[in-house]
């Protein structure tokens, strides 16, 4: 997602590269709006959205999606080689020692965030 807010077309433009979709808003539409109505506008459709800004993922967790951060992203697949291995959420100096009951068990968003990820 290319943000035109500033300078961009009047209408907002799509082009596919490598497979994937770019979106470039239109001119006085910030990138987030866009990410936001496009998460919202199937609520049959469970979307991975890949964004380290906490409003794109509070709004994609609550449109029933699954937020995931830029660095867990990048840390999974720097880990596994590709996107499809196994992803480690957790950095392995991360304190897990502050959570309740068994610190082995994930909790069920990263449960989910683990599911999505090998869906890619």
């Amino acid at each position: 997602m290319f943000d035109g807010w500033k300078n961009g077309s009047g209408v907002e433009n799509r082009s596919v590269v490598g497979g994937v979709i770019v979106i470039y808003s239109r001119l006085g539409e910030k990138a987030d709006s866009v990410i936001k109505r496009i998460i919202s506008s199937d609520n049959n459709r469970q979307w991975i959205v890949v964004s380290s800004d906490r409003d794109i993922a509070d709004h994609a967790w609550s449109c029933g999606s699954v937020a995931i951060s830029s660095e867990e992203f990048l840390n999974g697949i720097e880990k596994s080689g590709n996107v499809a291995g196994d992803f480690a959420l957790l950095e392995e100096d991360e304190d897990v020692s502050r959570k309740k009951g068994n610190p082995g068990r994930l909790s069920k968003k990263e449960k989910t965030k683990r599911r999505a990820l090998n869906k890619l």
